[in-house]
């Protein structure tokens, strides 16, 4: 099968609908942005781009991230986030009242944080159990131990802590960097896991002493008691202990956070919330972004489109990669003009890596032709400070611009 060009290419993409960032942004019944996607697509610096570019917009915006590798800290001049929104000093606008020159007079602010998800969970049981309760169960084993490394944990706090965010009200913009997970859209699920775990046969099973006082030998006769014999040698008398002690004490917390967490989930459904999945031009990822919306729309939550990062594009569009190639040829026979000679052949590359972008947007398009399209070019090197973040809101502007 013969190569497209990437003219028609674009031509098609042309005719998909363009995604405009900054109506999202500047739209004040936006309350929440979530950013979702596969690992290493970029949805951490997306994220701080929109945040950024909506602070600069006039919203006062809080960005979430639960990217470990601390790059949100570093784009924003920080140098540490925690579990505590703090303030982003903005730069100086390069040209006041404008869009694309920073804040307009009297616009907004922007906050940052990164999940501190045991420090969440710790707030919570602070928050929901009176303070001898709460003490117990913070000295549990068993909730140490639950809190910093059970699967799912991460993603139910980033959905709390959206959560509290929210009821704050202290900004009129939140946006989410949902955490790095190949398995789509973990966050949602992870409320629901996270309870049934807690609210399981097991946990319950090995709880039934300790809530009974120690009734339960007695009720159930000498056959109960072989069990839980048996599984004290398998998992050890002292963490039965512990998840008999921490139910016993958690029980009182536990439907706070079943309630909270069907709220939060309604949030993310409700009139207000927008997700944007983010990918990138490679096959693996584009596969996971069209998961991503579709179990989107299974869940009924409101999709504002695909970010589609890192794309490329020729600077000669009507230069095909052949007959670059066949020039390039040309000029290295006869010795002349070598530079141009590389030029020509570099120019090609980039043709042959265009049209397979596009080839992966076209799929994407065809599967799903009602969905947004918003793209950010490659970057020179790494997003590292608030201008190259102000870079990133900016392309995603002027692809929404362009849809005109």
């Amino acid at each position: 099968m013969s190569t497209p060009e990437p003219a028609a290419g674009r031509d098609r993409a042309a005719r998909s609908p363009r995604l405009d960032t900054d109506a999202l942004l500047t739209d004040r019944r936006t309350r929440i942005i979530v950013c979702c996607g596969s690992g290493g697509v970029g949805k951490t610096t997306t994220a701080a781009a929109l945040a950024l570019r909506a602070a600069e917009l006039g919203r006062d915006a809080v960005v979430i991230t639960v990217d470990p590798a601390r790059r949100l800290a570093q784009s924003l001049g920080l140098t540490e986030l925690d579990n505590t929104p703090r303030l982003v000093p903005l730069p100086e606008p390069a040209a006041p009242g404008t869009a694309d020159g920073a804040r307009p007079e009297g616009g907004g602010t922007l906050h940052a944080m990164m999940l501190d998800m045991k420090r969440t969970f710790d707030e919570i049981v602070e928050a929901h159990a009176d303070p001898a309760r709460a003490e117990q169960i913070l000295a549990n084993p068993f909730y140490q131990s639950l809190s910093s490394s059970f699967s799912g944990t991460q993603e139910y706090m980033a959905m709390e802590k959206l959560g509290q965010l929210r009821r704050s009200d202290e900004w009129d913009l939140i946006i989410v960097d949902t955490p790095p997970s190949r398995s789509a859209l973990d966050f949602l699920d992870a409320p629901q896991r996270l309870g049934r775990f807690l609210d399981g046969r097991l946990i319950r099973f090995l709880s039934a002493p300790a809530k009974t006082g120690g009734r339960a030998f007695r009720l159930l006769g000498a056959g109960f008691g072989v069990v839980t014999g048996v599984v004290s040698k398998v998992v050890g008398a002292q963490l039965l202990k512990d998840v008999q002690t921490f139910v016993t004490a958690f029980d009182a917390v536990f439907g706070g956070f079943q309630e909270r967490a069907t709220q939060t989930y309604r949030l993310l459904q409700a009139p207000g919330t927008a997700f944007l999945v983010v990918a990138a031009p490679e096959s693996d990822a584009i596969r996971e972004a069209s998961y991503f919306v579709e179990r989107l729309a299974e869940e009924r939550m409101p999709l504002a489109g695909l970010v589609l990062n890192r794309t490329h594009h020729s600077l000669v569009p009507r230069l095909s990669a052949a007959r670059g190639l066949a020039a390039a040829e040309a000029l290295e026979e006869s010795g002349d003009h070598p530079l141009a000679a590389s030029a020509l052949r570099l120019h090609a590359d980039r043709v042959r890596v265009e049209s397979r972008e596009l080839r992966l947007r076209a799929y994407f398009t065809s599967t799903h032709p009602a969905i947004p399209v918003a793209e950010v070019p490659a970057q020179p090197e790494d997003v590292h400070d608030l201008t190259g973040l102000r870079e990133i809101g900016r392309a995603l502007a002027d692809t929404g611009r362009s849809a005109g």
